[in-house]
């Protein structure tokens, strides 16, 4: 069953809850700030982005302009901007969605409907 990482507060969010429950898809919902993903979802997710760790990040979110991300993570191994994602759900990119056999992340409607076609 999918796993959709979210945030109560986040329109985005909302938008590909309401997707999902539009489509009758089956999924288990996870609050992304209390709960965030795992070391080895994340290792998942990173491998749907082809390496890129700058993807799984929020760029946009206050916590990755307060702890200064822009500047240091490039200087992070990927275990260590992992770890850092999976102790922090703010950092996280959202809406995240693992499924068996993709993952999305952020709401774009149209690569949402290719994925579940």
């Amino acid at each position: 069953m999918p796993v959709l990482y979210a945030y109560k507060n986040c329109d985005t969010c909302r938008k590909a809850s309401k997707w999902l429950q539009q489509h009758d898809i089956s999924h288990e919902t996870k609050a992304i700030r209390d709960t965030p993903p795992t070391l080895e979802e994340l290792k998942i997710a990173l491998k749907s982005q082809n390496g890129d760790l700058r993807k799984l990040f929020n760029t946009s979110g206050v916590d990755y302009r307060q702890l200064g991300m822009k500047d240091k993570l490039p200087g992070l191994s990927e275990d260590e901007a992992l770890t850092l994602l999976s102790q922090n759900g703010n950092l996280v990119k959202r809406p995240l969605l693992l499924a068996d056999d993709f993952v999305l992340i952020g709401f774009n409607e149209s690569a949402w409907t290719t994925a579940f076609a």
